[in-house]
């Protein structure tokens, strides 16, 4: 009988590096001591990846979730047929690969949402081969929040112990500061906190970055903290959550390191990418808050610069599975 949960990974863009990243992890035997994986994507894609990496290991194509081989020995990749390879180009942007990606993600959230898997790990898609094929939901999270219909989500990014919500992601700068509100403040804090009691933090302290330098040095450079911020936290604290800010954003994330907090966030997404890509680029993770199932995912993209040329680094996507499964298993982060 198995026991381990199944976990779909989404092949991500097949110009881009997905396949290759995918490949790498699956030839790895620990992962199948832990849960029962299968590819959502292209069979040749897949197939082609393994010869990349010159590995021969099988691939196998299935219609359904019931067809998967739960004593491994090959590697199941679910494919509806929505991609002719031969078409597809290494390093090149393509509507029909940015379409297929975006109907793998859709089709791991309808197993997802039915019960059929018990996690979905994603390999990177390319947005603009996305917006070519007219997807205007430039990122796996935003798919995934308008399939599922749930009003409040959010992304969180880790890389050993600094953990980083993000009040808003893909945003430009200007609009993402409209979005730091009170509202949208105190629901984050939230959302971070529910999410956290879930995982086994008794009382998650909750590092509040602010917006502008020096957290506005009292109003003089801005006066989003004043406003927004300070009122959202007061309110998560009237609530009784362990929340402290807002916290200068060249500080906050150095103390989520020496362990003052438990979780940061920040207010747009260069300022909470940027502290864990420097902390540890090749571990880092992201991981979807809010969502009615869980989503893990690597922490870069196509890299269509390196496609096809068997060097990609696998790490974050072995991360990105470990701590699906830790999400599943133990309902816990992984290393808590």
């Amino acid at each position: 009988m198995n026991n381990r949960p199944f976990l779909a990974i989404t092949m991500g863009d097949a110009a881009g590096i997905g396949p290759e990243v995918v490949a790498k992890t699956l030839i790895d035997s620990s992962i199948y001591k832990r849960c029962t994986p299968f590819v959502i994507g292209n069979t040749e894609a897949m197939s082609e990846a393994f010869k990349l990496i010159n590995s021969q290991i099988t691939v196998r194509r299935i219609e359904c979730v019931r067809e998967i081989n739960t004593n491994g020995g090959t590697v199941d990749v679910l494919d509806p047929g929505n991609l002719d390879f031969g078409e597809i180009k290494y390093g090149h942007i393509s509507a029909d690969s940015g379409r297929a990606s975006v109907e793998w993600i859709l089709k791991a959230g309808e197993l997802a949402s039915s019960g059929q898997i018990q996690a979905i790990s994603t390999a990177p898609i390319n947005k603009e081969a996305c917006n070519l094929a007219g997807h205007k939901d430039i990122g796996h999270m935003e798919i995934f929040q308008k399939q599922t219909g749930v009003s409040q989500v959010a992304t969180m990014l880790m890389a050993g112990d600094l953990r980083v919500v993000h009040l808003t992601t893909h945003r430009s700068l200007r609009i993402a500061c409209d979005y730091v509100t009170r509202d949208n403040v105190l629901a984050k804090i939230v959302l971070t906190h529910e999410h956290f009691i879930k995982w086994g933090f008794p009382s998650p302290r909750i590092g509040i970055s602010a917006l502008n330098p020096h957290a506005s040095d009292g109003g003089l450079l801005g006066d989003e903290e004043h406003i927004q911020i300070a009122p959202a936290v007061e309110d998560a604290r009237s609530m009784g959550i362990n929340a402290v800010g807002p916290v200068p954003a060249d500080t906050v994330f150095n103390q989520n390191i020496d362990g003052i907090y438990d979780v940061c966030i920040a207010m747009y997404h260069d300022q909470g990418h940027i502290p864990i890509k420097v902390h540890d680029w090749k571990r880092s993770v992201s991981v979807n808050l809010g969502l009615p199932f869980i989503r893990t995912s690597v922490d870069h993209g196509t890299a269509f610069d390196i496609a096809g040329k068997g060097i990609a680094d696998h790490i974050s996507m072995m991360e990105s599975i470990n701590a699906a499964v830790s999400l599943v298993s133990d309902s816990k982060l992984p290393g808590i």
